[in-house]
C-alpha cells in the first residue's frame, strides 16, 4: 500500500509500505494492504512503519509525530501531521532538555493557556525520546 506522510514542511514520506502502526484517539492501530476504509484522529506519538512482508521488527522504522489526520483507504494511507521526525534524527540529550525545560514551565504556569502550552511541549519531547529509544534499541536486535 502506499504510504504519504505529509508535514506543515512538506512529504516526508511517499513509498510502498507493507504495514503502519499509528497512535489514534482509541488507540494504536495497526494498517495493512487491504485495511477498512477509515478517516480518524492521530494523535502525538510514534508511528512504525515496516516495508516489506518479510522484515522482522530490526527493521521496522520510526517517525515521533504531533497529531493529526489519517486517511485509510485499502491501497493506501494519507497522514496529515503537523510535525515529524525521522527516530535516527532525535539527538536525545537536546530532547532530554528540551523535556526538562517543559516540566519547569508547566509546573510554575500561571495560568490555563500556559499551562496547556507546557503540556503539548511536554508530550512533544516525551515522544521524541520514545522514538529514539525504540530507534536505539532497533539497531541493537
Amino acid at each position: 500500500m502506499r504510504l504519504t506522510l505529509t508535514t506543515l514542511l512538506g512529504v516526508k514520506i511517499d513509498q510502498t509500505v507493507y504495514e503502519l502502526i499509528i497512535p489514534t484517539a482509541a488507540g494504536e492501530i495497526a494498517i495493512f494492504p487491504g485495511h477498512e476504509p477509515l478517516v480518524t484522529l492521530a494523535v502525538p506519538g510514534a508511528i512504525a512503519i515496516r516495508y516489506k512482508k518479510t522484515d522482522d521488527d530490526s527493521h521496522l522504522e520510526y517517525f515521533a509525530i504531533s497529531g493529526g489526520i489519517v486517511e485509510i483507504s485499502q491501497k493506501s494511507v494519507r497522514v496529515l501531521v503537523d510535525r515529524s521526525i525521522y527516530g535516527a534524527d532525535i539527538i536525545e540529550a537536546e530532547s532530554t532538555a528540551a523535556l526538562e525545560r517543559a516540566i519547569v514551565l508547566r509546573d510554575n504556569a500561571e495560568n490555563q493557556l500556559d499551562l496547556e502550552k507546557a503540556h503539548q511541549l511536554v508530550d512533544r519531547h516525551s515522544v521524541r525520546l520514545k522514538v529514539a529509544e525504540l530507534h536505539r534499541r532497533r539497531r541493537h536486535l
